[in-house]
């Protein structure tokens, strides 16, 4: 059984098929899905999916591009919602996005911080979504304490240096569909090099599509794909590295492997 650790289930793209999506998902052996929600409507679907799957959960708070449109108020819903709702696992993805220009990095790095600190009061631990901004993400994790609730580097995608970094802040490592590209040398060489008990998978679908569905609309049922690619670059068993993400989603997340 393995467990997709970031999907967005709750995209427009599904709209036609979810529950067929689910079904096929299941019967690849995805044991739970992770479902994120990163604005007021993702967040909303998101609700609605988790209350509908006991298999599916979920993870809310405000995406960087959209930093510029995240009040007050929607942070303080973000946390009554998590305060309410056991399903809601973690406080994600915040972080920066500086390959977009719609919200300018200040407002962005205020919305994350203001995450932070959100996370540190429910006491859940958040995902973060960093493009092209590495060296800014790390030094607001650092500077806010961010290793208190730990959390996981979504789709990583610098560095093994930088990974050592992050794993010592008491974060995880997720690779997705990327780690299957033919030219993708650094998520490669991530997942031959890190620890195996801070090791997660994902699939981020419906976007990142892994070989050979590149092109197509991702869905969590090849998060298996992602799993058998990790598994022969670290020649080992895809059963032993299905067995070691599972595990460390369960940690990481806090669920009960018996519920």
């Amino acid at each position: 059984m393995i467990i997709d650790t970031h999907v967005h289930l709750n995209a427009d793209q599904y709209n036609e098929d979810l529950q067929q999506v689910i079904k096929r998902a299941r019967n690849h052996g995805v044991e739970k899905m992770m479902v994120v929600g990163f604005d007021e409507k993702t967040i909303n679907r998101c609700l609605e999916i988790i209350d509908e799957y006991d298999d599916v959960y979920g993870i809310i708070g405000w995406h960087p591009v959209d930093a510029i449109d995240c009040t007050d108020d929607d942070l303080n819903w973000i946390e009554e919602l998590i305060k309410d709702n056991e399903k809601i696992v973690a406080v994600g993805e915040m972080g920066l996005d500086y390959h977009w220009d719609k919200s300018p990095k200040d407002i962005q790095k205020e919305v994350f911080r203001k995450q932070i600190a959100l996370a540190k009061r429910v006491n859940k631990p958040i995902v973060i979504h960093n493009r092209e901004a590495t060296e800014d993400v790390m030094t607001i994790l650092k500077e806010e304490n961010a290793h208190e609730v730990g959390g996981i580097m979504h789709s990583f995608s610098a560095s093994p240096e930088i990974m050592k970094d992050v794993i010592e802040m008491n974060f995880y490592i997720s690779l997705g569909g990327p780690v299957t590209f033919k030219n993708a040398k650094q998520p490669k060489e991530v997942a031959k090099a890190v620890p195996l008990d801070r090791l997660l998978i994902e699939t981020d679908a419906p976007y990142l599509t892994p070989h050979p569905h590149r092109g197509k609309r991702n869905e969590p049922a090849y998060v298996k794909l992602v799993a058998e690619q990790i598994a022969d670059l670290r020649e080992m068993s895809y059963e032993d590295l299905a067995k070691a993400t599972t595990e460390n989603a369960l940690r990481f997340f806090r669920l009960n492997e018996n519920e």
